[in-house]
């Protein structure tokens, strides 16, 4: 805003405003608009000069809204649809405990297969010494 000098005379220095476009987050955007279509003529200009805002953002603002309340009212109802991804990661990772069990089992398995086999060539071999002996 210019300022008055002694004489009462206003100072024609204009004050330097941002460089760039100034920014305006969703819920300031909601309050003004809120309040900007609850007032009449007069006090919707007065708002504008003091926010300093120009009638086209406003426009702009209820589009914006508008908008987006169209897309979440055409949104489908209800939990959004499962990804396939996630359904074939389930499969596969099920799939995977699926085979450490019987990984697991097959070792079982060759461990007493060994043991078995190892008794057996023993019990052999101490027959045949026992069969040399008595001979």
């Amino acid at each position: 805003m210019a300022s008055t000098n002694d004489h009462g005379t206003p100072d024609p220095q204009v004050e330097p405003r941002s460089t760039g476009p100034r920014r305006y987050s969703a819920e300031y955007k909601a309050r003004i608009l809120a309040e900007y279509e609850t007032l009449d003529r007069q006090s919707k200009g007065a708002l504008l000069r003091r926010e300093g805002l120009y009638s086209s953002l406003i426009t702009t603002w209820r589009q914006q809204r508008d908008r987006g309340a169209k897309t979440a009212l055409a949104a489908p109802a209800g939990r959004p649809k499962a990804d396939p991804r996630d359904k074939e990661i389930t499969r596969l990772q099920a799939h995977v405990a699926r085979l450490e069990t019987e990984l697991g089992k097959a070792r079982t398995v060759i461990e007493v297969q060994s043991k078995l086999s190892a008794l057996l060539d023993h019990l052999a071999t101490d027959s045949a010494t026992q069969n040399r002996e008595s001979k």
